[in-house]
């Protein structure tokens, strides 16, 4: 099943000197044999669209009243998979999702993020020549795409001043760097960085950039290489979009890093090890940008991996949550020292297969999952006490679930 870097990427399967499978993003044809597809169009009459969202809420006390908007991540090339954007809503209280039509056109959107003013919508385009595609939300048009210089982004993120769009090229090992205007669409690339070195970990055969993301304070972008077991900080240009290195952060060989996910009070973050199903603690200096990766910590799966895929941190710091996707499961983990410690506390299965992504609600009372190889978005009640996750219903059907964004 192995057909070079993408396909490791969208097959599970051994890692570190097993047999090749995905390594990151399930199962899916390799997209370079999907005919062009038609100009994006929705699903539904402009009448039926939701309203333009405000600006997410991050205050774990406040209480959003009636439907959400829920964006929906999947690949387009995949059998039985979508056919572009997905959009829906959810009850805050119940946790009830309902369907809300597709963006079509949109080529295997499969990670998502959304602007700090909460106009626009960014999704990457996972393709042999990957791109990044902006949406406006208030009509959902398609303000353009660009390409990322790069093969499969599988990653996008915003930086906090709405200037700069970043993605990760997992199959070339890159990071590209986007201008975005007032308007929220994308300009011509501003930068791309390469990871040139160091040498790839066990069992991989080249970088494999997963994630690019901003520190808390705004003074570092951060990107994390499952393919050399390493985070690389950047300084950011601000005003060029160039990214400068200036530290790296190891993980023990092998270990396979996919997610980085930061503490509210920015001095720790956590990251998930795709390859050797575990979690590590990292100290963050704001001065240096400096990362410095603690000890690997059990996923509480058991033997064998489990293909850790995300880490997230509630609004108020006090629980963390782990994906694990060949255990079908999520790992509860109490957060203590400030941020410095991880306590495995438990681990509650979940009623879909694969959970390649999951997101918290802007008011950190909802858990979704999104369900790639069972094609389903499942929701949790998050106690705010305790941490705990109750389902809150059914799973929700969605072709190809890969990301799941709760507005």
């Amino acid at each position: 099943m192995g057909r070079g870097d993408w396909s490791r990427r969208r097959f599970v399967g051994a890692l570190a000197g097993t047999a090749a499978a995905a390594a990151g993003c399930g199962e899916s044809p390799d997209p370079t044999t999907s005919a062009p597809s038609a100009p994006p169009t929705t699903s539904e009459p402009p009448a039926a669209r939701a309203p333009e969202p405000s600006t997410p809420s991050t205050s774990p006390t406040s209480t959003p009243t009636g439907p959400r908007p829920l964006h929906l991540g999947t690949y387009t090339s995949a059998e039985n998979g979508g056919s572009g954007i997905g959009f829906a809503t959810y009850d805050p209280e119940s946790g009830k999702v309902s369907e809300g039509g597709t963006l079509k056109g949109v080529d295997d959107p499969s990670y998502l993020a959304l602007h700090p003013d909460g106009h626009t919508l960014y999704a990457v385009n996972e393709r042999s020549q990957g791109a990044v595609t902006a949406v406006r939300l208030s009509d959902r048009t398609v303000l353009g795409s660009r390409s990322t210089g790069g093969g499969a982004p599988c990653h996008v993120s915003v930086h906090p001043g709405g200037r700069w769009l970043f993605s990760a090229n997992y199959a070339s090992g890159s990071v590209a760097v986007h201008p975005l205007d007032a308007s929220g669409a994308i300009g011509g690339r501003a930068d791309l960085v390469v990871h040139s070195s160091p040498d790839p970990g066990p069992g991989q055969e080249g970088p494999h950039a997963h994630q690019v993301v901003t520190s808390p304070d705004g003074g570092h972008v951060l990107a994390v290489d499952l393919g050399t077991d390493t985070v690389y900080s950047y300084r950011l240009d601000e005003r060029s979009g160039r990214l400068t290195e200036v530290a790296r952060a190891r993980t023990r060989p092998g270990a396979g890093p996919r997610h980085l996910t930061f503490h509210p009070g920015g001095r720790y973050a956590y990251l998930a090890n795709e390859a050797d199903n575990t979690v590590a603690v990292c100290a963050y200096d704001a001065r240096t940008g400096r990362l410095t990766v603690g000890a690997a910590q059990s996923t509480g799966t058991g033997p064998g991996t489990s293909y850790p895929a995300q880490l997230l941190v509630t609004p108020d710091g006090s629980y963390a949550y782990l994906a694990n996707r060949g255990d079908n499961s999520l790992t509860r983990y109490g957060v203590e020292a400030d941020g410095a410690r991880l306590r495995l506390l438990d681990t509650v299965p979940i009623p879909g297969d694969f959970p390649r992504q999951i997101a918290l609600s802007p008011d950190g009372r909802l858990l979704f999952t999104a369900n790639q190889r069972s094609s389903s978005v499942c929701v949790f009640h998050v106690d705010p006490d305790s941490g705990r996750l109750r389902l809150a219903g059914e799973p929700f059907a969605s072709p190809v679930a890969v990301c799941a964004l709760p507005l």
